[in-house]
């Protein structure tokens, strides 16, 4: 029998954690010690990793018919997960039944081609069901007995009476409060209660969902209900972090917050917990404790009341995107009672919610936080439509709100100043100081976030003293090399002696490696899809390279005249149709001359073509076009949608079509180019659809180029480009697509990790908290992290090996403030005279060099 009082705690456990055998046996020892300290648990946990986004995409793909393959792989997710738990008989039966009511509900939609936000709440809360029956099998079978509770039967939604249907579905919101029946019920349970998060009821008993973040809300309104003696959140990530380490790895463990401070973090960006869960439990003064179940030994954060005690204090540097603003503007509201009552009733009437508000006597501009709000296209169209009955309204996208975050920030603003500066060169759109005094925060254009994120935690956080609240940084927290799994050792690791011997007695070099060149480019020529690789020779024009890349086959795309001339002196009996020319904004005379050449030419905008119809008539052009959005590592380098100016947008194609049928232009081939570094392997096979079907206008169309920007890993851990996947996806655009030739532009690709800078260590000096170690070139060198706070991995080659024990920010020798390398990188001790190695620098480094300062960029050299 239950004991009588039992010591309530709920313990949730996020996606990722529920996704492996390996984690479950960690869930499984969690809860035992939890039993043994006299605790009586309560299991919340989410759907397996990446379901919920599958079954969103599945709803939507019902109605159109699409949706077989997505439900079979939703299928062998969790089949899979049940064969590697040892899973069978009662357990698999049950997936049997959910599965199949899964299609059945799947069937209906595509039979009725009609999704309502109900049957869609229906559809995502499969996600947490599935896993969840699975998950309580499992721990049934490990020892721990368990009993599987339908969530539905537990939390019923209330009605706040100002929401959007969509949002009483699939944002629904339930009662905290202390629950004694529900308390009572569930103590006569038999062993652990499992069960969902994100789902619930509402009063008419239909299946509701708690909207993103919906299982850390589940489990904090039970720790309510069931007046819980603490939440334990169990997730990815050890606790909450003075900033995104995936942005900054030497981002701090918070080790203690104060409820607000916690959500003020959460709410201005940090993806550790959702912030709905913690008004839940602040009041009722129940602790949170932030745990993973990758790192055990990791002491978490802790959230309870009391601990933002003292003096003012910075905690963290947060950002949140994909932020829009809505600007208006009038100068009917000097004065006018009611206006902004007028305003936030459209915007209540739309189902939305403000984040972020700043006025003045002729403007309010408000922020929409896409993961508080729908913002469906037709909801945006209409919060503009009806204020525009009362203002002048913009929609401002692509913005991002960065947050310094802590507690009593006015009483911290005279040491803010100078660490403001760095936004003296950005657009600033909107600033607000909040009520609370728990935050500034500054929106910007979402390309310069993670870049003014990186520098602000750099000035204002990273040397942070109180140890009591900032514990060690990511890079601190990983396991030791002897625990690390295992991973690619990279060549300048293996080849540290002939790099030394490489920079001689010289300062600082860029050293290539051949042989990794050779290596990307045979990946490259596997792709039997693919019928042309040309090599986009603004990465790197080096003709020792370039030699390389024309012994492998490829031929060449060119930017300028410039790029031309380099290629055809190098291989005098290159065949002009080997060459991509694909200039932007270029003279007039520029195209005549490629024209003359013979080389492809390519069309970036419809401009040339109405404005110089003489120049092209008869001749063959490539056009490129815009497909709208852009990806990659940083919006500087994302070539697409409205903020780039490449290419031209898809609706301008039929106006191309018709001029260049009156005008006798014959457009052979379709270019596209989203960006650079992007690591999503369907991304070439869906940009080439969209090719194939803009080919439709153009009938003597035969290449489809679905351009380059394929990505490499950015920092250690992170993972490669999926290769397999790349080529898998462009065989079948191929075979959708028979008689057309597919091409391929990389060119970041086939040159970035081979090669690397090498600069010897000048001076070493430490200003306060801050260590700075100088070395001999800077960004004449390599522009990037100043241009667009681009990330490079730096090591002690000298001392590789050494435990890294130092912080330090690496300079340069460059008369500019921006002449920073790396900020807050772990190093071991460094000396004058070390060589320090800079990877992922044969891109746009040697190409992009200056003598800025009449400094020379470094020799180049090779091995």
């Amino acid at each position: 029998m239950a004991h009588e009082h039992p010591r309530w705690i709920v313990l949730k456990f996020g996606g990722t954690s529920v996704s492996t055998a390996a984690n479950w046996k960690t869930i499984a020892g969690v809860l035992r010690a939890r039993l043994a300290q006299g605790y009586r648990p309560l299991v919340v946990h989410s759907a397996l990793s990446g379901i919920t986004q599958a079954l969103d995409t599945l709803a939507s793909q019902a109605i159109t018919r699409e949706h077989a393959k997505t439900l079979a792989d939703i299928e062998a997710l969790h089949r899979s997960l049940a064969a590697d738990l040892g899973l069978d008989g009662a357990a698999a039966a049950a997936l049997d039944t959910d599965v199949a009511e899964l299609r059945e509900l799947v069937e209906g939609v595509a039979l009725v081609t009609e999704l309502t936000p109900r049957t869609r709440a229906r559809l995502l809360a499969f996600g947490e069901r599935m896993a969840t029956r699975l998950g309580a099998a499992y721990l049934g079978g490990a020892g721990v007995a368990t009993t599987w509770l339908d969530a539905r039967e537990l939390l019923t939604s209330v009605d706040r009476g100002n929401g959007s249907e969509p949002g009483s579905y699939l944002s629904a919101e339930c009662d905290p409060s202390a629950e004694p029946a529900l308390a009572a019920r569930l103590a006569q349970v038999e062993g652990v209660p499992v069960t969902q998060g994100f789902t619930a009821r509402n009063a008419a008993g239909e299946t509701v969902v708690l909207g993103r973040g919906g299982s850390d809300t589940a489990a904090a309104y039970f720790a309510g209900k069931l007046s819980a003696e603490h939440l334990e959140i169990w997730t990815d990530v050890p606790g909450m972090f003075t900033a995104d380490p995936r942005v900054v790895p030497s981002a701090r463990l918070l080790r203690q917050l104060d409820y607000r401070e916690a959500q003020e973090i959460a709410t201005t960006g940090s993806k550790v917990l959702h912030p709905r869960c913690i008004p839940a439990l602040r009041d009722r003064g129940i602790p949170i404790r932030v745990h993973s179940t990758g790192m055990l030994h990791v002491e978490g954060t802790l959230i309870r009341r009391g601990a933002a005690e003292g003096p003012a204090q910075l905690k963290a540097i947060s950002c949140k995107k994909s932020i829009v603003l809505v600007s208006m503007e009038t100068v009917g509201m000097w004065q006018e009672v009611g206006f902004l009552a007028k305003a936030f009733a459209v915007i209540g009437r739309c189902g939305l919610s403000v984040d972020l508000v700043s006025t003045s006597e002729t403007n309010v501009t408000v922020s929409l936080d896409t993961e508080a709000n729908l913002l469906e296209a037709r909801t945006l169209d209409r919060v503009e439509e009806e204020l525009g009955r009362i203002c002048r309204v913009t929609l401002i996208h692509n913005c991002a709100a960065v947050s310094l975050v802590g507690r009593r920030i006015r009483g911290l603003l005279h040491k803010l100043g100078p660490a403001l500066q760095v936004f003296e060169q950005q657009r600033i759109h909107l600033l607000s100081q909040a009520a609370s005094d728990l935050n500034l925060t500054v929106v910007v254009d979402e390309d310069q976030a993670d870049r003014l994120v990186r520098l602000l935690h750099a000035q204002l956080v990273a040397q942070a003293g109180a140890p009591d609240v900032f514990g060690p940084s990511w890079e601190e927290l990983q396991p030791d090399k002897a625990e690390r799994p295992p991973r690619a050792v990279p060549w300048w690791e293996r080849k540290r002696d002939a790099l030394l011997a490489a920079l001689g007695s010289d300062d600082a070099a860029y050293v290539y490696d051949l042989a990794t060149i050779d290596e990307r480019l045979a990946a490259l020529r596997s792709f039997a899809s693919v019928d042309r690789v040309l090599y986009s020779m603004k990465a790197n024009p080096n003709p020792e390279i370039l030699q390389r890349v024309r012994a492998a086959g490829a031929a060449f795309e060119c930017v300028s005249p410039g790029e031309i001339q380099r290629v055809m002196e190098i291989f005098p009996g290159i065949a002009p149709t080997e060459i991509l020319f694909t200039p932007n904004f270029a003279p007039r005379s520029e195209y005549r001359a490629a024209l003359e050449l013979g080389v492809h030419t390519t069309l970036d905008s419809i401009y040339p073509l109405r404005s110089w119809p003489q120049l092209f008539r008869g001749a063959e052009v490539f056009l490129r076009i815009d497909p709208g959005v852009g990806r990659g590592h940083h919006d500087k380098v994302r070539t697409a949608g409205q903020q780039a100016k490449f290419g031209v947008p898809l609706f301008e194609l039929e106006d191309a079509a018709k001029i260049a049928a009156l005008e006798g232009v014959r457009v052979v081939g379709l270019h596209a180019h989203s960006g650079s570094g992007i690591l999503s392997p369907e991304h070439w096979a869906h940009l080439g659809q969209t090719l194939a079907e803009a080919s439709r206008l153009f009938p003597e169309v035969g290449v489809l180029d679905v351009g380059g920007g394929l990505g490499v890993p950015e920092k250690p851990g992170q993972d490669p480009l999926d290769l397999g996947a790349v080529a898998a996806g462009l065989t079948q655009l191929k075979a959708a697509n028979p008689g057309k030739s597919i091409w391929l532009e990389p060119g970041r690709f086939v040159v970035a990790e081979s090669g690397v800078i090498l600069a010897r260590v000048t001076q070493i000096k430490g200003k306060g908290a801050v260590r700075y170690v100088g070395v001999a070139t800077g960004m004449n060198a390599l522009i990037r992290p100043a241009l667009y706070g681009s990330y490079h991995e730096i090591v002690n080659l000298t001392r590789l090996g050494d435990e890294p024990t130092e912080r330090a920010n690496i300079v340069g020798p460059i008369c500019e403030t921006g002449d920073t390398l790396g900020f807050d990188r772990l190093l071991p001790p460094t000396a004058e005279g070390d060589v320090l190695l800079i990877a992922n620098t044969g891109a746009y480094g040697f190409a992009m060099a200056s003598r800025y300062n009449l400094r020379e960029p470094p020799p180049q050299r090779y091995l």
